[in-house]
Formats: structure tokens, sequence, C-alpha cells
């Protein structure tokens, strides 16, 4: 198998910001060649690094360039992996099945990237699996972020209609017929190996993601006396509003700055 985490090759990605540099990544993860965006400040500066997430499936919830060159311009150097099987990355997207690994090797691209080893987690809708497992697996993790997060597989396919045809051909079925694969995929049963701190962000009214998600992963996480804390907003939906957003990002920013 090829080396996981390791650079296949650097494309120059045109950017919506001119202080930050994109490039589109390919890697390997699993012998799978993935891909991802990496954003940088052009300033030169001993920047962390941050693991950008994504939610949705397949080519919903796509990874933005504007939305990553945001959370760069707060001084970090950010990659977002698209997922196996997206934007031309071999495999298929598996909803935190075995592309957790994208997520987890994905954190040796973004060390390539850094002078300084740490590394922070973002996570926003399905991400907030993918940042949890990459939590749980790796224990090189400064701090965990999950905004508007899933931390339930069964519960996702229960609430969400629109997505119970791609999930059961994505699952192999649904959570009655295959529980395990859901179980699998969800990281509340093995929450007590993540070490790094986890700040949790929800909207009261997400009609995407449940607020319950939120509410169930922070008392498990307290549960076994990790370090958590929640900023629950009343009456906000699964997006914030455009200035509410730019305000989150970044005091959530300055929140894992100060978790070095």
């Amino acid at each position: 198998m090829k080396g996981n985490g390791k650079i296949v090759s650097v494309r120059n990605y045109p950017s919506p910001n001119p202080a930050i540099r994109l490039d589109e990544i390919t890697y390997w993860s699993q012998g799978l060649r993935v891909k991802g965006l990496l954003a940088r400040p052009k300033q030169h500066g001993d920047y962390e690094g941050l693991l950008y997430l994504r939610g949705g499936l397949q080519s919903i919830g796509m990874v933005r360039p504007a939305r990553i060159a945001q959370f760069a311009a707060q001084g970090f150097v950010v990659f977002a992996p698209y997922y196996r099987g997206n934007r031309g990355g071999e495999g298929k997207d598996e909803f935190a099945g075995e592309d957790r690994y994208d997520a987890v090797f994905g954190v040796d691209v973004l060390k390539k990237f850094i002078m300084k080893d740490k590394v922070h987690l973002y996570g926003f809708s399905r991400g907030g699996l993918m940042v949890l497992w990459t939590a749980i697996i790796r224990n090189d993790i400064q701090s965990v972020v999950t905004w508007a997060g899933v931390s339930d597989a069964t519960a996702t396919y229960w609430e969400r209609v629109d997505m119970r045809r791609a999930l059961k051909r994505i699952i192999g079925g649904t959570p009655n017929k295959v529980p395990k694969q859901y179980e699998e995929r969800t990281p509340l049963y093995a929450i007590e190996q993540i070490q790094a701190p986890v700040l949790i962000i929800h909207g009261t009214e997400d009609a995407h993601v449940d607020i319950a998600h939120a509410y169930q992963l922070e008392r498990n996480l307290k549960g076994d006396g990790k370090s958590v804390e929640t900023w629950f907003s009343f009456g906000l939906k699964h997006h914030y509003p455009p200035k509410l957003n730019r305000e989150t990002v970044k005091q959530l920013c300055e929140w894992m700055k100060s978790h070095q």
C-alpha cells in the first residue's frame, strides 16, 4: 500500500482572497488517491494547522474555496479533504466509513505545511462524525470544534428522510437491517478515546442536524470526564446568518488558539 498521507501532487487553485494561497492536493489514503484543498496565508508566519472537515454527502456540501480562505485568514494553514470518490478522487464516499481515514491521514498532509506540530479539527454537519473519529483515532490533536455536527449516524437516517435512499445505498440498508453498520459510523461509542478539548456549536432550531446530536455528545463527553464547552444558539438554524457566521468563525478560531 502507498504511504498514507504522502502527497502525490500539488496544483495551484484560484483563490478568492489575494492574501490567501490555495492549492489542490492529491494524497494517498489506504491505497487511494484522494483530493483536498489547502489554504495558507501568503504572509510568512508560524501558523498552526486546521483540518476542515466538510459536511454533506458526495457532491452535496462540497468544500468551498471562499470558506477555506475565511478560516485561513484567521491565521491558520487549512486543509480540507474532499473525501474519497469526490472531485476525481478514487474510491467512494462512505459517510464516515473507511473514508474517515481520509481525514485521519489529512492531518499528516497538513503537517507538511506547518512549522508548529499543532493541528486543530473543525467539522460542520456530517463533518462532525469525521472530526470525532479523527480525534478518537489520533492522539496528536490540539482541539476539536463540531458545528451543527452529526454525532449519531443512526439518528441521521431516521431524521433525514431526504437522505435515506443515499444512505441505504452507501451503508447497505436501513438501521433495522444493518444496525452494526450504522453503529460503526457513530463515534459516541468510542468517545472515551478523545483526548483533546471539544467545542460544540449548534442552533436549537436546526432542521438538518437535530440539536439532540449536540446534547448527546455533550452528555457522553462529560460522562467520560472530557473537556467540553458548548455554544448553543436559541432560535438559530443549520446555517447562521452571514454576520453572525463570520463572528462565530472568528470566535471559534480564537478558542482553538487558546488550546495549544
